[in-house]
């Protein structure tokens, strides 16, 4: 008998696309400091982050989504903003929503949020969670 194929506990990947791959590589292994994996051209870069796989797919024609396509949890959200700026990170704002002075909104739930975009525009996150 066969054990029913489950995707629960297999290893998941994440996907970002960009049309500039040299920007893209700068960014996410120069700014955010992700080591790269490989060069797959012209079909992705591929990036560790923590042991999950990122492939930055390359394509011709781009519109970011309006939302956010990939974030991080980080065990204070401040040290982490203050490092991201000082390689060059600007962070978001957005009407309506209620940001501190470093751009942090606090989620009904008490986590810490904050925004930025990497240099296709694919909006990605900070989140520092209240319970963890």
């Amino acid at each position: 008998m066969t054990k029913d194929f489950q995707l629960a506990g297999q290893s998941i990947m994440a996907f970002v696309a960009t049309t500039n791959p040299e920007g893209a590589k700068k960014f996410y292994r120069d700014t955010l400091k992700l080591p790269l994996m490989s060069e797959e051209l012209p079909f992705a870069l591929v990036f560790d982050l923590g042991g999950t796989m990122l492939r930055v797919t390359i394509v011709e024609k781009f519109n970011p989504a309006p939302f956010t396509v990939l974030g991080w949890k980080v065990p204070d959200i401040v040290v982490a903003m203050k490092a991201l700026q000082k390689a060059g990170v600007t962070f978001q704002r957005f009407p309506g929503m209620d940001q501190d002075g470093l751009g942090i909104w606090k989620s009904p739930s008490g986590a810490k949020i904050a925004w930025f975009k990497d240099p296709e525009g694919n909006t990605l996150s900070l989140s520092q969670h209240a319970n963890e």
